[in-house]
């Protein structure tokens, strides 16, 4: 079954979820601290992922083309929205915002390579290794989550699944149609422009500053198409 990587990792990060629920009653102040001390993990995390590039200008090129396109299509601002509608179906009425839970979640949870590999092994060969690694990595970081978070951490399974699902899905069609030095290179500047946007989440966790970081995820987009674009321009000039 090429899909039960993604279920698992849908189903650990609701679990996780409904487990920080049980610790949502600590103090405010120890909330504050912990978030911090969150905030400071993923901006380590994020900074060693932002390293792994090849070509940095790439990298460069991505983020501010993704942040142009990020903002003419508003992606931060529909997203939150989301998070609001979701708000007021549910009814919440604790302290967490399920808009904020939501989206820095799945932000967190979506950008990497675990997941676009994952999903590909998943796919391809019907290995789950990969994401059942990161299943369980999201599911630990979900219940540290929602403890200052919020229940919103839990609707970010939704486009977890869909994400990896929709690359398992098509795992064929990409390894048959997409040459593997090719992916191997979008796989490397898309993390490292990834790791800038969790470095960004990080920043935002800790309180210093507020980064639309939804707005950049066209730069994952951008990214394959420069690394496509250079490619083809090497392997037609060499």
């Amino acid at each position: 079954m090429f899909l039960l990587g993604t279920l698992v990792n849908g189903a650990l990060i609701i679990i996780g979820t409904l487990l920080g629920k049980l610790f949502h009653r600590i103090p405010e102040g120890m909330k504050v601290t912990i978030m911090h001390a969150i905030g400071l993990a993923v901006m380590v995390l994020g900074l060693q992922m932002g390293l792994k590039s090849d070509n940095f200008l790439i990298v460069i090129l991505s983020l501010v083309i993704g942040a142009v396109l990020g903002e003419a299509w508003a992606l931060e601002d529909k997203l939150n929205s989301l998070g609001v509608w979701l708000e007021k179906k549910i009814g919440s009425n604790g302290k967490g915002s399920i808009s904020e839970g939501f989206v820095t979640a799945t932000l967190i949870f979506v950008i990497g390579a675990m997941a676009i590999i994952g999903a590909l092994d998943s796919g391809i060969r019907g290995d789950h290794s990969v994401l059942y690694t990161k299943s369980i990595i999201d599911g630990f970081t979900s219940i540290i989550l929602t403890t200052t978070l919020g229940i919103g951490v839990l609707f970010s399974a939704i486009p977890v699944m869909l994400y990896e699902g929709l690359i398992a899905l098509f795992a064929t069609q990409i390894n048959v149609i997409v040459p593997q030095a090719l992916l191997n290179q979008f796989i490397t500047e898309m993390t490292s422009a990834g790791g800038i946007m969790i470095f960004a989440i990080g920043l935002n966790l800790t309180g210093l500053i507020k980064i639309k970081v939804a707005n950049l995820l066209p730069a994952i987009l951008v990214t394959g198409i420069i690394v496509s674009f250079l490619y083809e321009y090497h392997r037609f000039f060499n």
